[in-house]
């Protein structure tokens, strides 16, 4: 083992005891489940049932619920399965937990010290385990390989960054990346990065390209289309701080008699979002208050219900693109939908997918706000037009998913019959 790792082991053990307290102190803060601590310590509650068991891992919202198809897929293949599904934060979990397939278990990770990771192993003895994206916790994947537990690191995605970072301590990173029987990069980019540390990489796979359409509650569609009445709906989805302004005004700019929704990826940002909107001179009516839809922006600062909204959208303006650091948000959710998509410039989490997207116009670019205006105008007046482009969106998604059945003839074999 390097040099690296073995620090990282003993940093670990050393800080282990503190692990309760930090925490509690999530907890306070509302970071963590209070009623699920033990589980970040790798004490579950749950038992294991009996039989083969694959676990998944992602870490956050997006991470977690780009593994259901595979998931589903899995289980559809292997019905004998057990499916383990853990995930680090408390919205990854309230919204999994609608959407789980029959007979998942659900759990929160444990954090990556050498106890907590022994007892998870223990207990739930996985007979695969599949990480998603970037999750590389030492400690996790070497007491797994220890166990000669077979992993699979799927929709891999790495930074330049990343690698740069990975770089320094090459030895460590080899050693990590060794560990996985198979790794599939979500893009070229990813697969030279991992290369170049020493990975052995498998074909594509973007797990976030592949999915069926978002549920949606049919009567409170109903209800949402009676309130908007024939005015068509603007959606402004997974914003971030100025983009809830920018967008507002860019509708305002359009000039057009229809409606609003601003769906924020951080819906706990409500009351500062509300504030800076009163500022510009739109009245806000707020989903988690029972507020109902009026002639100005409605805010839907609520979790779970992102199939409703696009649904409801004559087309859907992404967030995450008009300022510098995001890097934008996975257009296909949408997509799925039959639903026109427009988008601002910075996009580097998806460039991609949008460069597909545009080339085959299932997708449009926004340089800026004024833009964004026309654009949105655009839509509202030509209604054939924005059908035309979502249902070039609706055709580009369908065909992602033909690399999950790829990627299921390499990982099934990975589990024991």
């Amino acid at each position: 083992m390097s040099g690296a790792l073995l620090l990282y082991r003993a940093g670990t053990a050393l800080l282990e005891p503190l692990a309760p307290v930090l925490l509690q102190r999530r907890a306070r803060a509302g970071k963590e489940d209070p009623a699920r601590l033990g589980e970040r310590l790798g004490r579950p509650t749950t038992p294991r049932p009996a039989g083969r068991l694959v676990w998944l891992h992602g870490v956050s919202v997006g991470e977690t619920l780009s593994l259901l198809p595979l998931a589903k897929a899995l289980g559809e293949a292997r019905p004998d399965l057990t499916l383990l599904i853990t995930s680090g934060t408390r919205t990854s979990a309230e919204l999994l937990a609608g959407r789980l397939p029959t007979g998942a278990i659900h759990q929160y990770a444990p954090v990556d010290s050498p106890g907590a990771v022994t007892r998870f192993l223990d207990h739930w003895r996985p007979d695969l385990g599949v990480l998603v994206e970037s999750e590389l916790w030492p400690n996790l994947i070497l007491a797994a390989d220890r166990r000669a537990l077979p992993l699979a690191l799927v929709s891999a995605r790495m930074t330049q960054a990343s690698a740069d970072g990975w770089a320094r301590a090459g030895g460590a990173a080899k050693r990590l990346l060794s560990a996985f029987r198979l790794i599939l990069p979500q893009e070229p980019e990813t697969a030279a990065r991992l290369a170049g540390l020493g990975a052995a990489v498998g074909p594509e796979l973007n797990l976030k390209q592949i999915g069926e359409p978002l549920p949606c509650d049919a009567a409170e569609f109903d209800r949402l289309k009676a309130a908007f009445g024939e005015a068509p709906v603007i959606l402004a989805a997974s914003t971030h701080p100025g983009e809830e302004v920018l967008i507002a005004r860019a509708f305002r700019a359009a000039g057009r008699d229809a409606r609003l929704v601003i769906a924020p990826r951080h819906p706990d940002r409500a009351e500062a979002i509300c504030a800076e909107l009163t500022a510009e001179g739109f009245k806000v009516a707020r989903r988690s208050l029972g507020e109902a839809p009026g002639d100005g922006v409605y805010l839907a600062d609520t979790l779970g219900e992102m199939g409703l909204f696009f649904r409801l959208a004559r087309a859907v303006v992404m967030g995450g693109s008009f300022f510098e650091g995001i890097g934008g948000h996975n257009p296909l959710e949408p997509a799925r939908l039959g639903v026109p998509i427009v988008t601002g410039p910075h996009v580097f989490n998806a460039q991609a997918t949008y460069e597909a997207m545009f080339d085959e116009v299932a997708a449009i670019p926004a340089v800026d706000e004024a833009a964004l205006a026309r654009h949105i105008a655009g839509l509202i007046d030509y209604p054939h037009i924005a059908r035309r482009i979502g249902q070039a969106a609706l055709a580009h998604a369908g065909r992602q998913g033909q690399a999950l059945n790829r990627a299921l003839d390499l990982i099934l074999p990975l589990v024991p019959a």
